[in-house]
């Protein structure tokens, strides 16, 4: 039987695609009391089952390793948890002009969240960078994140952040850093099930993301939150949102290059710096915001399609650099063929 397969000219990231098609389900068919409660209830359950995942796929010996080559991943961290909110924190002055004030904390929010890992992979494949840097890199972030990010939106948005407080912050250690712990722990055990059965579980990953947006928009719908925002207003924030991505493209690549690292190393500055991770930002998203977790990661999902459209081009066009001619296939190139844009 032939296997359905995305056509390669399509600009939009088939699981987009879903996300979308979620939330025409959640407008149109919202869950209401008793399915509410099952649906969130499902939801908490789903956001644990994820970041339980995410620690029994972390290698801790491979993420050891990885430390030799800390100056990389210091930039990459500095971009992620400083530049990008320092850049969220400026946006504020667009406030009630462009954004309204949720689109603001769902934007500041976004640059909040840890970098992709998936993507970022692929792209520096397709660039001749440096592949293992930028799995390393990506994977420390996504660590740091589960601690930073919620700290960072306690210290940024504060009780402004549609019901971010102390209770928020005991929910995000029990229902992500927990979980995740504890799949760390496990891995010994459970660390070649999960290896042998990526595929599958990985279709179980993007199905507790989209039940999770699902939840999240059926009680944005059944609270009325939607009114509050006009076509003028995403135009608006779609504008806002690819700026930031150009001044991260900017800065990660110079800035790079300012810093003396070689070309396959700002490769992946560049990819994992500037990119944000729409299946760690959802859940985080749902803890600390609640009732108003719809609006919070619209900037998200707006912003992960851009950065995915974006970043194939660029990356494509890094391949045909005249310093990537006559490079050796090496490690990047065996990776092409088996690493995905994805979620992450």
């Amino acid at each position: 039987m032939t296997r359905l397969r995305w056509p390669s000219w399509m600009p939009v990231d088939p699981y987009i695609v879903l996300l979308l098609g979620t939330v025409g389900l959640a407008a149109l068919f919202p869950a209401h009391g008793t399915g509410a409660d099952v649906a969130s209830g499902a939801s908490t359950a789903a956001i644990a089952f994820l970041f339980f995942l995410y620690g029994a796929r972390l290698s801790t010996r491979e993420a050891m390793d990885g430390l030799r080559h800390w100056r990389l991943h210091l930039t990459v961290l500095a971009c992620t948890f400083l530049v990008f909110p320092v850049l969220g924190l400026a946006a504020r002055g667009l406030v009630p002009m462009v954004l309204t004030q949720p689109l603001y904390q769902g934007l500041l929010f976004l640059t909040l969240v840890p970098s992709t890992i998936q993507s970022s992979i692929a792209f520096t494949s397709i660039a001749r960078g440096n592949v293992p840097a930028a799995i390393c890199a990506g994977s420390f972030s996504s660590l740091v994140g589960i601690l930073v990010t919620p700290l960072l939106a306690a210290v940024l948005l504060g009780g402004s952040g549609g019901g971010f407080s102390a209770d928020s912050l005991v929910k995000i250690v029990l229902q992500l850093l927990v979980p995740f712990l504890a799949g760390q722990v496990l891995r010994r055990w459970i660390g070649g099930f999960v290896a042998r059965h990526k595929k599958v579980l990985g279709l179980v990953d993007r199905g507790s993301i989209l039940l999770v947006v699902y939840t999240a928009f059926s009680e944005g719908m059944t609270r009325g939150i939607w009114h509050q925002v006009s076509p003028a207003r995403l135009g608006a924030l779609l504008g806002v949102e690819a700026v930031l991505l150009a001044v991260m493209l900017g800065l990660t690549w110079y800035g790079g290059r300012m810093l003396g690292f070689p070309r396959e190393d700002r490769i992946a500055i560049q990819f994992a710096g500037s990119k944000k991770s729409l299946a760690s930002g959802l859940p985080m998203a749902s803890v600390l915001f609640g009732a108003h977790a719809s609006l919070a990661v619209l900037p998200l999902m707006l912003f992960h399609q851009m950065q995915l459209m974006v970043c194939a081009v660029i990356a494509k066009r890094r391949a045909r650099d005249p310093e990537a001619a006559g490079e050796p296939a090496g490690p990047a190139a065996a990776s092409r063929a088996t690493v995905g844009t994805g979620s992450r």
